[in-house]
């Protein structure tokens, strides 16, 4: 079975900061694509970043390219997301999802098979 658990949530003031971190379990997660999505209040769940399983391409979404940065290290079965120059609509549950085909990046939340039970993110103004 596969479990994933994010981590590094909290709240922090406009400009600020902080470090997500996904704990995998799964001995196949080295071969996974893994990427970052986020749900606010009364939306959709949205794609944010993704990491391919070697680590050597990335891809973002157009709101946090430039502030944040997504990394992996396949030795530990983590994923990380640092988040900078934090912005109030940066306020979500992040979650971090597996695609297990890995073969090529996809913003699609319908190609990640699983899924943490999320960590909340909150900025303030």
């Amino acid at each position: 079975q596969v479990q994933l658990v994010e981590s590094g949530g909290g709240l922090v003031q406009a400009g600020g900061s902080l470090r997500l971190s996904c704990a995998a379990s799964g001995r196949s997660f080295k071969t996974w694509a893994m990427g970052w999505f986020r749900q606010a209040p009364v939306a959709e769940r949205e794609f944010v970043a993704t990491i391919s399983w070697t680590g050597d391409r990335t891809y973002y979404a157009d709101s946090v390219k430039g502030r944040f940065i997504i990394s992996r290290d396949n030795a530990k079965n983590a994923v990380y997301l640092q988040m900078n120059n934090l912005k109030p609509e940066d306020t979500a549950v992040y979650y971090c999802g597996a695609d297990r085909k890995g073969l090529i990046l996809t913003t699609e939340i319908q190609d990640f098979e699983d899924w943490g039970p999320g960590t909340q993110v909150s900025v303030s103004t």
